[in-house]
């Protein structure tokens, strides 16, 4: 009598059926730590006519892996804007990640880094995890060759500091951000509960460095505020009308966001994974530990 399994009624039930089988591969989910110099790259998410840090990525893992893979990010960057903390998953064939590491690294351009390889569960999503996002805004107020694709240049500017800090002190006081994002149409709803903003200033006064943390953020949201920031700091725009777009939800009449080069995603955070920034900015930027920011 033959069987499902093989010959002998079952009793052989490694019988020449299931030794034919091929051995399938275990696939598992990964998170990749990466950074990147979004100067090169029309943004993270793949463009159908222009080159983008995930095209990238998924090639070089194609060429490596011998098979293509899909990788989702933690969110999308604009073009130009650079990441120096960011992620995204994808499933792959169980491998030893150090070597992946060693390879990847090895084949991407170098504006693009590998931190580490982490195996995560099955269900684990890189972009709707994520609990917290930090960004970072950099500006010099001082034309230098040396910080032309990593800041933002704006100069000649008599900027009061102090006005655009009460400004920035009153951006966790508020949730909706309807007035400071490019299309608030295409969200369901425009809350975004930030955590912490600050604006810190060099001891100098030559550079501005702008940080804010939220659970989301909206399209152009950061470049809009900067922008806004830029214009308190001039006097083109009054502490009252600011806060009344956060207040009033109304959208000003002319959006202007500030250059891409000097935007950074920075950090995120998930509820099972809190990992430290794995490179600075840039040198030229000073050492936090040193005090460099006030």
């Amino acid at each position: 009598m033959r069987s499902w399994f093989g010959w002998n009624g079952g009793r052989n039930r490694r019988g020449p059926f299931y030794n034919s089988l091929p051995c399938l591969p275990i696939i598992k989910r990964y998170f990749f730590h990466i950074a990147y110099n979004g100067l090169n790259y029309h943004g993270w998410q793949r463009q159908p006519n222009a080159l983008s840090v995930q095209e990238v990525i998924e090639g070089v893992l194609k060429k490596i892996v011998k098979t293509p893979t899909s990788v989702n990010g933690c969110g999308r960057t604009d073009a130009g804007v650079h990441a120096s903390q960011y992620f995204f998953h994808a499933d792959m064939a169980e491998m030893e990640e150090e070597e992946l590491l060693f390879k990847l690294n090895r084949t991407l351009p170098p504006d693009i880094t590998v931190f580490a390889i982490i195996p995560v569960h099955e269900k684990a999503n890189a972009r709707f995890d994520a609990v917290q996002r930090t960004y970072d805004y950099f500006i010099h107020l001082r034309k230098d060759p040396f910080l032309q694709t990593v800041s933002a240049l704006y100069s000649d500017m008599n900027l009061d500091i102090m006005c655009m800090k009460t400004a920035v002190d009153l951006l966790p006081q508020y949730e909706d951000y309807y007035a400071f994002c490019k299309s608030p149409a295409s969200f369901k709803h425009t809350i975004c509960r930030v955590s912490a903003a600050h604006l810190w200033e060099d001891k100098i006064g030559e550079r501005l460095r702008f940080q804010i943390s939220a659970n989301r953020f909206l399209t152009g949201m950061i470049r809009i505020i900067v922008g806004r920031l830029l214009e308190i700091g001039t006097g083109r725009m009054s502490l009252d009308a600011f806060e009344g777009h956060l207040r009033d939800k109304k959208t000003p009449r002319i959006i202007t966001g500030a250059h891409p080069q000097g935007l950074y995603l920075s950090k995120v955070v998930y509820p099972y994974l809190e990992l430290p920034q794995q490179t600075v900015f840039s040198g030229v930027f000073g050492d936090d530990r040193a005090g460099y920011w006030a």
